[in-house]
């Protein structure tokens, strides 16, 4: 079965791209004291499913033609791996840490602890740490292997206790786990968690691959229960709003506070990413869909490496323009941010792709490819 054929993985990698953007969107909205909260629900709420199914299309592609009864071939598999993340990682790591030093004149971070700190948690860009989580999966494959051979023999069980223990972990890290240890070095390792901790993702990764490895009887599933997937997207979205709302308004807290709380890892922020990752699997399935829909995601999900790498430098010199000429981020002109940021980073990845050709060194730095359309990372 080739991943090429899934059509649907590959548009839900575009979408959950343009989510990402939208939670980025969000947070440079709060420059605005008065900002929008119904357009910040929906650009941090709404969106709060895309870091988490990009770990389900990840792993989906890991184990689409993987055979579990055969031997695993490790050291290629992590040559591989290292190529299409590690070398990006590292790559656009300087680019932000060469970038920020030019543009504020502080040279500490290249100092060590500082910058050790930086590349082991993925500090150099607010989005560069699902790569160092990414690396760690990808380091752990045969744990995944294993445990995946156990669950695909009842996959239903295995994975509603899975969902469980999830919500439970996510839970005490997000809510209740402190820094107590007097040790420098291990209050780092907590105050970073969230870089390279996979257990907080486990559930979501794990079902990707036996969604992969089930994929006929994932599919006939999905069609089968079209109504219950679109019942459960609804109301889990309902649930994480309803959530936003109260503690906006019923406990006062900002909307930084509030979108800070119901996040991905909330117990409802699980259970609407589940319900989301079958929704979008369940409407990108769909023959009915235009052509016109699915060039544009297509095209999105082709891009969507690039553009989730740039996006960051993209929005740094809009803010900059928007500060320079004092304009209020009103919700006109915040979705006018999302629409520029999304559009000049496309642009960026289309001339990458176009230089690439020229000059492979390029799409190998930048995208860990060797050639210059991305191909899937799975």
């Amino acid at each position: 079965m080739s991943k090429s054929r899934i059509l649907a993985i590959e548009y839900i990698r575009g979408l959950s791209m343009l989510g990402v953007i939208g939670i980025h969107t969000g947070a440079y909205s709060l420059a605005n004291p008065l900002v929008n909260v119904h357009l910040f629900a929906l650009l941090e709420i709404f969106t709060r499913f895309s870091v988490p199914i990009f770990f389900f299309v990840s792993a989906f592609g890991l184990f689409i033609n993987q055979k579990l009864d055969t031997d695993f071939a490790y050291i290629e598999f992590m040559k591989r791996r290292l190529r299409t993340v590690l070398i990006p990682y590292l790559t656009w790591s300087l680019l932000y840490m060469v970038h920020y030093t030019l543009i504020s004149g502080d040279r500490f971070i290249w100092k060590f602890p500082l910058i050790a700190e930086y590349f082991l948690f993925g500090l150099a860009s607010y989005q560069l740490y699902f790569l160092v989580i990414l690396l760690w999966f990808y380091t752990l494959m045969p744990l995944w292997r294993f445990i995946v051979r156990k669950i695909v023999v009842h996959p239903i069980n295995y994975l509603a206790i899975l969902l469980l223990l999830q919500i439970a972990f996510n839970y005490y890290s997000s809510y209740i786990l402190q820094p107590l240890f007097s040790n420098f070095y291990a209050n780092l390792a907590i105050q970073y968690r969230l870089s390279y901790w996979v257990v907080h993702y486990i559930f979501i990764f794990l079902l990707g691959a036996v969604c992969a490895l089930k994929y006929n009887e994932f599919k006939n599933f999905i069609v089968k229960n079209q109504r219950v997937v679109t019942f459960s997207f609804v109301l889990t979205l309902a649930g994480i709003l309803i959530y936003y709302y109260y503690l906006l308004f019923a406990k006062n807290y900002s909307p930084e506070a509030a979108v800070n709380t119901a996040h991905q890892l909330s117990p409802i922020g699980v259970l609407y990413t589940l319900a989301a990752t079958l929704y979008w699997f369940k409407v990108f399935n769909q023959p009915s869909l235009s052509s016109k829909i699915q060039h544009l995601l297509r095209q999105l999900g082709d891009h969507s490496y690039m553009v989730y790498l740039v996006h960051p430098f993209v929005m740094y010199y809009l803010v900059s323009y928007i500060t320079a000429h004092n304009i209020l981020m009103t919700a006109p002109v915040t979705i006018g941010f999302f629409v520029m940021a999304t559009g000049i980073s496309l642009g960026i990845s289309i001339i990458n792709q176009k230089a690439s050709i020229h000059f492979p060194m390029l799409s190998t730095l930048l995208l860990g490819s060797k050639v210059a359309k991305e191909k899937s990372r799975g």
